[in-house]
């Protein structure tokens, strides 16, 4: 998955390169040549500027997720009262938030929930001893980056996303019925020996062809069985070698003139609502297939309960 979504998905491929600080919190590097992290005691990001520098910490350990920061001076700590400090966060998709930030045991907390995902660009100003700092940079958990030559061989495309039909899909029961005023029983004229059938349950016939040869019990004579009527076989129940006597050697009916009553699950019923299912999508049901394949779906003299897929519109 049924309201017939047609289900269209774009992949937006995020490249991102993250922002350079705007003090002195740049990674050192390993002796691999690779950017290192400076963690401060609390497992936190350290920022640092000349001898003034704060751990940045996401903390959620039973709480919700909100900053706390905690400051330091030549690597002890200040009164977090004595420091001033707002977050800007701007997110992947422009929107910008701000944190303001209150003293608390030795560190500050800040003034709202830092909602997932993490992966935001981040600007810290903090004002302690008469001096402002300001570091930038990017947190990029869930992210990655991959090169162009990369992208193209592993088939990758960027797309702008944008509003798209989408499509689901449901399965449900239902009975289908054939119309009595449209569906013909074809007998035998005289009771005999079937000697051949030219039709298979499924196969469409045109009015007046030929639909077996039987051979009379009183007469001997072959006589053929026309169709009197264009349809689909939804039923035959004679082969060769059959004698046909009472019972409808075919049953031939009108696939545009059969009805279908679906049954939908109470979980459904949120989903699916009056007038989601389209007319011309049963229409197409019956006539690109259905109407031509009655030796699948049909048993027992026209009913049935068979699963069909339905596409609706939401």
């Amino acid at each position: 998955m049924k309201k017939n979504w047609n289900f269209g998905v774009a992949v937006a491929l995020l490249l991102l390169v993250p922002m350079a600080a705007c003090s002195s919190d740049a990674p050192t590097e390993n002796a691999e040549g690779e950017a290192v992290e400076e963690k401060g005691p609390h497992r936190g990001k350290m920022l640092r500027d000349g001898d003034f520098a704060v751990e940045m910490t996401v903390f959620e350990d039973g709480v919700p997720p909100e900053f706390r920061v905690y400051p330091t001076r030549d690597g002890k700590p200040v009164d977090p009262k004595s420091v001033k400090l707002t977050v800007t966060l701007k997110r992947l998709d422009g929107e910008i938030e701000k944190f303001a930030f209150e003293p608390e045991k030795d560190y500050l907390v800040g003034q709202g929930t830092v909602i997932e995902p993490h992966s935001f660009n981040i600007e810290v100003v903090a004002a302690s001893g008469g001096k402002s700092h300001v570091w930038k940079y990017s947190s990029l958990e869930g992210q990655t980056r991959i090169s162009k030559s990369a992208a193209e061989d592993g088939g990758i495309e960027i797309e702008t996303v944008g509003p798209q039909t989408i499509s689901e899909m449901r399965e449900v029961e239902g009975v289908v019925e054939l119309d009595p005023a449209t569906t013909s029983e074809i007998r035998a004229q005289f009771p005999g020996k079937v000697m051949q059938v030219t039709k298979a349950v499924g196969d469409y016939v045109k009015k007046g062809q030929l639909l077996a040869r039987i051979e009379s019990s009183e007469s001997l004579q072959i006589y053929p069985v026309y169709s009197p009527v264009s349809g689909v076989v939804a039923e035959r129940n004679a082969n060769v070698g059959n004698v046909a006597y009472d019972q409808p050697i075919y049953v031939i009916t009108d696939p545009g003139n059969t009805s279908v009553v679906f049954n939908i699950f109470p979980r459904d019923l949120g989903t699916i609502r009056p007038g989601q299912i389209r007319n011309d999508i049963l229409a197409g049901w019956f006539e690109n297939g259905f109407g031509f394949q009655f030796a699948q779906f049909l048993s027992d003299r026209f009913e049935l309960l068979a699963c069909a897929c339905l596409r609706f519109w939401r």
